[in-house]
């Protein structure tokens, strides 16, 4: 079971630095996409705005209202989505989930930065919120 001081500890100074850093903030006037996402269990919130060229994605703004682990999920996937493809999105997306869910190893590069987010895995209250922006890039990528 935990505990307020494992709950404190999953806190961790690297992800309050990812969560206080978030790129892409301002929203895009023109994306291809836009999706809001919410967790229904917490009420975190992710608005995402995208621009495609083909597959890939050359332009990102999120409008993110999240826990701090949501927040920093956000923040390693605004520093890396621009350039991807949509199926290099949905990959994340699948290997965030089965990190979180299945104790699978961190997401591929350019997203191993979710790594940060291991501790995550036994707060299952939490994982909603830490799939927020990945699971609304690949709703936006399909749309």
């Amino acid at each position: 079971m935990s505990t307020d001081g494992d709950l404190i500890k999953l806190y961790s100074g690297q992800i309050l630095a990812l969560a206080a850093d978030i790129p892409h903030l301002d929203r895009l006037d023109a994306p291809d996409a836009t999706v809001k996402k919410r967790s229904p269990l917490c009420g975190s919130t992710v608005t995402v705005d995208v621009a495609f060229e083909g597959d890939r994605v050359t332009a990102f703004g999120q409008d993110v209202k999240a826990c701090a682990l949501g927040q920093a999920a956000a923040s390693v996937v605004g520093a890396n989505v621009i350039g991807r493809s949509k199926s290099e999105i949905e990959t994340a997306r699948d290997q965030l989930k089965a990190m979180l869910k299945q104790d699978g190893p961190a997401p591929d590069a350019p997203f191993d930065g979710l790594q940060v987010l291991l501790p995550a895995r036994d707060y299952k209250n939490r994982h909603a919120s830490i799939m927020l922006t990945l699971d609304a890039l690949v709703e936006a990528s399909t749309a």
